[in-house]
C-alpha cells in the first residue's frame, strides 16, 4: 500500500498588524503618563496630544478586535476547519487541498480527472458551507472587517499625528510613542532607529519632569 502524503495549503491570509503590546504595558506606561499627566493638570491642549489620545483609543481597539477575531478563527478551526478538499492522486499519495484553484492545479485536464475534479470541488464547496454558516453564527467576518476598519482608522490617525505640530514637550513625547508603538515589534528593539527613538523620548521625558517637577 501506498503511504499517504498530506499536504496542506493555508486557505486564507488575514492581514496581522504586529502590536507592542507588552512595549506599550511595560515601557510605554511611565513614558504615556507624561502626555497624560500634561492634560490632565489643565496646561494648554496640544494638538498633537489630542491627535495622539485619539491614535491611542483606535490602536486600543484595534488590538482589542484582533485578538477577538483570533479567537473566533481559532474556533472556526476547531469546530469547523478549514475548508479543504482531499483527493487520491494517481501515484496513491493523499492531498489535502485548500482552495478550488489548488485543485486544478494538481490534477491533469484529462478527462481520466474530471471526476476527481468534480467530487473534489463538491467536497470543497460543502465544506466552505458548513465554514460560511458557523462563521455568520459566531460573527468571524463582521469582526475581521471591524478589525481592519479600526486598523484603518489607526493609520489616518498615525498620518495625521505627524502631520499635527505639536506646541509643547507633552505633544513631541506623543509623537514618540506613537512611533516607538507602531514600530517596534517586541519591547526592546535593538535597530535602528528604535533605540534612538526611545533615547530622544526618554530625553523628551526627562526634560519635562525637570521643569514641572510635579
Amino acid at each position: 500500500m501506498a503511504t499517504s502524503n498530506h499536504t496542506t495549503t493555508l486557505p486564507f491570509v488575514t492581514r496581522r498588524r504586529l502590536f507592542a503590546g507588552t512595549a506599550i504595558a511595560v515601557v510605554g506606561l511611565q513614558r504615556n503618563a507624561f502626555a497624560r499627566n500634561d492634560l490632565e493638570k489643565g496646561q494648554p491642549e496640544d494638538p498633537a496630544v489630542e491627535v495622539w489620545r485619539k491614535w491611542h483609543a483606535a490602536h486600543q481597539q484595534t488590538e482589542r478586535l484582533c485578538r477577538q477575531q483570533q479567537g473566533l478563527e481559532r474556533k472556526l478551526a476547531e469546530t469547523v476547519g478549514f475548508p479543504c478538499a482531499t483527493i487520491r492522486l494517481r501515484d496513491g499519495r493523499s492531498v489535502t487541498l485548500h482552495s478550488l484553484s489548488a485543485i486544478g492545479d494538481v490534477l491533469d485536464l484529462g478527462p481520466e480527472d474530471e471526476a476527481t475534479r468534480a467530487k473534489a470541488e463538491g467536497d470543497f464547496a460543502d465544506h466552505q458551507a458548513r465554514w460560511d454558516a458557523a462563521d455568520r453564527e459566531i460573527g468571524y467576518s463582521a469582526t475581521l472587517r471591524a478589525e481592519r476598519d479600526a486598523a484603518d482608522r489607526v493609520e489616518d490617525l498615525l498620518e495625521a499625528l505627524s502631520k499635527t505640530p505639536a506646541v509643547s514637550l507633552a505633544g513631541v513625547a506623543a509623537k514618540l510613542e506613537a512611533a516607538l508603538t507602531e514600530g517596534e515589534v517586541y519591547e526592546d528593539g535593538a535597530e535602528f532607529p528604535w533605540p534612538q527613538i526611545r533615547s530622544a523620548l526618554d530625553d523628551v521625558i526627562r526634560i519635562g519632569q525637570r521643569l514641572v517637577p510635579e
